[in-house]
């Protein structure tokens, strides 16, 4: 469903993932620029929104997913993970309660697997559970708060501040990035979502499209269900251990691989941050291929045009690349091979161990001698 403020004056419709919403509106620099300085509405429409509700939501939830939910209080925004049972990640949804119902806001294309899944594993719990995406829609706002009880609801993006119960496999919240970029979705009708953006454009905010929103995402070292994740992620190689995974909590699908990569192994992969060459007049896209010494170890997962940066990406890598190695992104565009140089910025260290690791305690069970050594999690 396409959004009426695709009808703007000098929208350009976003592609992709996004598609539905638009790229820009004629300014993207001026747009990004106004977001970073905390005056511009985003448009997120785009986006799936599943309801959850019944009075058993909450523990339910707690049971099947990777965060602790079961005492949740309303109005308080976390996240959460669906994983397989061999702990690759299948579904990721921002989570917000409002009393009366669980609101989870995810990607446009897993709304409805997302649900179906979720009515399947109610059982005899007293839940039910809705797509809701016809009916409400979302608004990014570039504001570090949750939603008032008199207001609106809310779920607010605490990317990179590490939750309770989560760790960390990046850099200290204090020097991450990401500090820099309140984010929050506040959720309306969909019927007055143009009513909503011409309410706060009327407050002084410029509405921005989804190049500015992305290239702040982007820079933040922020993952993205529908970017960075493939059949294979787990959610260590992408850092997402700070906000959407408990590691104290009951057993839940995929908890033992969680755990067990967290206390003695080391993830195969890791998200890296990319500073692309940006001489050329084209750039490869999203799912090209990432290059060391002609070798192919990993992909360009996201790319952006930064206000400042410049064209900037994320990548998920083989772990074992030197955190040093110059890499090469290369793809198609236009029929035509492009390659690209591309310098990397540290996401997940290439050691591979979290912060909150425990200490050896002396000679592990055969087999589990090398700390890399967990079958298919090994790198």
């Amino acid at each position: 469903m396409g959004s009426p403020l695709l009808a703007r004056h000098g929208a350009v419709a976003a592609t992709g993932p996004d598609a539905g919403v638009a790229w820009h509106y004629g300014d993207p620099v001026a747009e990004q620029r106004a977001l970073v300085r905390g005056a511009a509405v985003v448009d997120q429409s785009h986006l799936g929104v599943v309801r959850v509700s019944g009075p058993d939501r909450l523990v339910w939830l707690h049971d099947i997913t990777s965060q602790h939910l079961s005492a949740l209080p309303p109005r308080t925004s976390t996240e959460l993970l669906v994983l397989s049972p061999q702990g690759h990640v299948e579904h990721a949804a921002g989570v917000v309660d409002d009393g009366e119902a669980t609101w989870l806001i995810t990607e446009a294309d897993h709304a409805a697997p997302l649900a179906q899944w979720l009515d399947q594993m109610r059982f005899t719990r007293r839940v039910e559970v809705a797509d809701v995406t016809a009916h409400w829609a979302a608004i990014g706002e570039p504001v570090a708060a949750e939603g008032t009880p008199d207001g609106p609801l809310t779920w607010w993006d605490t990317w990179p501040v590490v939750a309770a119960g989560g760790t960390r496999y990046g850099p200290d919240a204090a020097d991450h990035p990401g500090a820099q970029r309140p984010w929050r979705l506040v959720l309306v009708p969909r019927a007055t979502v143009a009513d909503e953006v011409a309410a706060r454009e009327a407050a002084g905010a410029r509405l921005a499209g989804t190049w500015a929103s992305e290239a702040l995402r982007v820079e933040a070292y922020r993952p993205r269900l529908a970017r960075e994740v493939d059949h294979r992620s787990i959610p260590h190689e992408l850092d997402w251990l700070r906000t959407a995974v408990h590691l104290h909590k009951g057993c839940y699908r995929g908890q033992e691989t969680v755990a067990r990569v967290v206390n003695l192994g080391r993830p195969p992969r890791r998200l890296v941050f990319l500073h692309l060459d940006g001489s050329g007049h084209v750039l490869p896209e999203a799912g090209a291929q990432v290059l060391a010494g002609g070798r192919d170890v990993g992909v360009m997962t996201s790319m952006a045009r930064h206000h400042e940066l410049g064209p900037v990406g994320l990548a998920v890598i083989k772990r074992s690349v030197p955190e040093d190695a110059e890499l090469v992104v290369a793809g198609e565009v236009s029929g035509e091979r492009v390659e690209v140089a591309a310098a990397q910025e540290v996401v997940v260290p290439g050691e591979g161990v979290a912060v909150d690791r425990p200490p050896a305690r002396g000679p592990l069970t055969r087999g589990l001698s090398a700390p890399g050594n967990l079958g298919s999690f090994s790198a």
